[in-house]
């Protein structure tokens, strides 16, 4: 596993797109613009991006032998400190692209997330469920590569009858491995117990595409100080806070954010993170309406639930930054198809209003822009559930109601 060091190190981005995926050259460069940003995050600057054209990955190197000398012919005459794929690259495409470009380090689009989850992580039942990810992906990789991974134990006595080194080494991740999972395990119940312990209080998840403003979000309606930042997976623990709108309480969880083509060894390890939003009594899906790509990134948000959520919950679609949405004007005489830099936010909402389901909201969380719409939206599905839970406390909303009431009249 490479990590990033402070300085900015030059990368390459290379990209394919797959015919035998349905992947098309548009979507692949809409995937590259994500590996460009997710290489920001990590520290690294894009000096350039290679792409190529497959029916299908070559089996031995990924992309083809002409690519290859074609990336090796701008390494010799350029500054490059790593290579990084789009895709995640077999154990015997990283060994053999790795012999090609000897002192450069290569790395496909799982290490990346990886290396970015592993620098993000703060509390112990992140780091663990990282480090449990990054061995996971490592235990297969292990050919070629000669470290220990912070042994315990010396080397006299350490390998059993004809165990070679390899061998040794995977033992060791192996272990490792099982003692992370138990660790987890036992983080698993506590997170349990805790949840528990809330009570019946209704519980709302903040969901969404990483770097959406989900955090921002969390921190205007719970007027917290959750870390937000302009950069993939800024947050990865859960944050729940708990806050009540018009006396009406409940919890108001922050999740990790989704993305495309996300390791599989990550969304197994982050099982129990993703329990919020499966215990989840109303979703708020955010979305980044300014983003070029917002409809395949409510896509990707929409399957990852479908894929945790087998009952339908109550949702609350909310675009957010529209302080950042573009709209291009077209000319009277221009007789092109509308595109959807043409769509003005009026349109947009039209649109997304006739076809879907949900309650939908359009905001700013940075100029807090229609945060009150937000707000009342939320409490009347809040105070529904809240309500059936909660019988005896009916009182309650109507003596505050009739506060509110007689505030407005007396003002």
């Amino acid at each position: 596993m490479y990590y990033t060091a402070q300085e900015t190190e030059k990368a390459i981005l290379v990209g394919v797109a797959l015919q035998s995926t349905g992947v098309t050259y548009s979507q692949m460069s809409e995937y590259l613009e994500e590996l460009s940003f997710l290489a920001e995050t990590a520290g690294a600057e894009t000096v350039k991006i290679f792409t190529q054209n497959l029916e299908k990955p070559v089996h031995a190197t990924f992309v083809g032998k002409g690519k290859l000398e074609e990336i090796q012919a701008y390494v010799e005459t350029n500054p490059v400190d790593m290579i990084i794929f789009d895709d995640e690259l077999s154990p015997t495409q990283l060994r053999n692209i790795e012999a090609l470009f000897p002192g450069i380090k290569v790395l496909d689009r799982t290490n990346l997330i990886l290396d970015i989850f592993a620098s993000r992580a703060r509390t112990a039942h992140a780091k663990t469920q990282v480090e449990l990810a990054q061995y996971q992906y490592l235990l297969p990789r292990l050919t070629g590569m000669w470290t220990h991974l912070e042994r315990q134990k010396g080397g006299i006595g350490l390998r059993g009858p004809g165990e070679t080194e390899i061998e040794t080494d995977r033992r060791i991740i192996r272990d490792k491995i099982t003692r992370l999972k138990e660790e987890l395990a036992k983080i698993d119940k506590q997170k349990i117990i805790q949840r528990k312990n809330r009570g019946k209080l209704v519980r709302v998840a903040l969901v969404g595409y990483t770097n959406v403003g989900k955090s921002t979000l969390m921190n205007l309606l719970s007027k917290s100080d959750v870390f937000a930042e302009n950069k993939l997976f800024a947050t990865l623990d859960t944050t729940v806070r708990k806050i009540a709108i018009k006396n009406v309480p409940f919890l108001l969880a922050d999740t990790v954010g989704f993305i495309r083509k996300l390791p599989h060894h990550l969304i197994e390890s982050f099982k129990s993170t993703l329990d919020e939003v499966r215990e989840a009594d109303v979703i708020l899906h955010v979305v980044d309406i300014s983003h070029p790509q917002f409809e395949d990134q409510m896509k990707v948000v929409n399957e990852t639930l479908a894929e945790l959520i087998r009952e339908p919950k109550p949702t609350i679609i909310i675009f957010n930054k529209i302080d950042a949405f573009h709209y291009v004007k077209k000319d009277a005489d221009d007789l092109t198809p509308m595109t959807k830099e043409n769509y003005s936010l009026e349109d947009l909402k039209q649109m997304w209003m006739s076809r879907q389901g949900n309650e939908t909201v359009y905001i700013s969380a940075v100029k807090k822009d229609n945060i009150e719409e937000l707000k009342e939206k939320l409490y009347h599905i809040v105070k529904e559930i809240h309500s059936a839970r909660f019988p005896y406390n009916d009182f309650l909303y109507q003596d505050y109601n009739e506060t509110e009431n007689r505030s407005e009249a007396e003002n």
